[in-house]
């Protein structure tokens, strides 16, 4: 099981000296991987919570963060397929490259509609468009003459250069079953949601994996990557929800996710709601205390 955690995007703590802090804490105790999200807005009356209401971009926290790093891995769960993925290709090129080939890209279909509206792309079809949008940035970042002519881009006869060596692995979101078989068919893996039934992940992760065998993949070497809503507090009985608890419980629950398939757990703190609207050195020590206490075994 690889170990990562988030790092400070949302609310108050979501400071650039506390993403540093949390960075370099991080890689020092040898967590894998440090994880952002995407969100570009919040509607105007809508329920989606506090950890949206002020998001740092996660690219760009991404690429402080991996001059400010030097072994960690750095990751996005996940980067939303409205905006054009020739853009975004050449952008996950040039992060990959700066940060000397530590990225992963987790891609999502999108669920705000709102978003699709300030980005001029269309809110119907996503899941074709999901499946052409890997197709273009594996061309973007692969072919030596970029040309595509699909459904919903175009892109000419072009160079698209420098190429990313080697390109970063690909994840997919997403919940329904059409979406973990498309992870199966096209990804190197896939990550799952916030909002996520832990204690029912491993039906979700033996579908993607089936995916994969159909499509005449090797399904071992997918990634399954867990977001952890995780909550340190005083621990509860048995309706409990996994990653919310003592730090002995989660310890045990992380072992119960790599029993289910999971390959990767990281903890994100910023979906915990008091963390978000915390005073930033109260979030911040508390997130220290979350850093070294789930930290994994030397």
């Amino acid at each position: 099981m690889r170990m990562g955690f988030a790092v400070p995007q949302s609310g108050p703590w979501a400071t650039p000296d506390n993403m540093r802090r949390v960075a370099a804490r991080a890689e020092e105790l040898g967590y894998h991987e440090l994880w952002t999200f995407q969100r570009l807005l919040y509607p105007v009356g809508h329920p989606m919570g506090p950890t949206y209401r002020s998001a740092h971009d996660p690219l760009v926290t991404l690429a402080y963060l991996a001059g400010a790093t030097t072994s960690i891995r750095l990751g996005v769960a996940v980067l939303n397929a409205y905006v054009q993925p020739a853009v975004l290709g050449k952008q996950l090129a040039t992060l990959q490259t700066v940060s000397g080939g530590r990225l992963t890209a987790g891609i999502g279909l999108g669920w705000v509609p709102e978003e699709f509206e300030a980005t001029g792309t269309s809110f119907a079809g996503r899941g074709r468009r999901g499946e052409e949008f890997v197709e273009v940035l594996r061309k973007v970042w692969g072919d030596e003459t970029v040309e595509h002519q699909g459904e919903f881009y175009r892109i000419p006869p072009s160079y698209v250069d420098p190429k990313p060596s080697p390109p970063p692995p690909v994840l997919l979101g997403g919940t329904a079953e059409v979406a973990l078989r498309r992870a199966g068919r096209l990804a190197d893996g896939w990550v799952s949601s916030s909002k996520e039934d832990l204690s029912a992940i491993g039906p979700r992760i033996r579908l993607v994996r089936a995916a994969a065998e159909e499509a005449g993949r090797d399904s071992d070497a997918l990634r399954f990557v867990c977001r952890g809503v995780t909550r340190i507090n005083e621990g509860g009985g048995p309706d409990r929800r996994l990653l919310q608890g003592t730090p002995e419980q989660i310890r045990s629950d992380v072992a119960a996710l790599a029993g289910a398939g999971v390959t990767d757990v990281f903890h994100d703190l910023n979906f915990a709601p008091d963390i978000v609207s915390a005073d930033p050195k109260e979030a911040m020590r508390r997130a220290e205390e979350a850093l070294e206490a789930l930290a994994p075994p030397a």
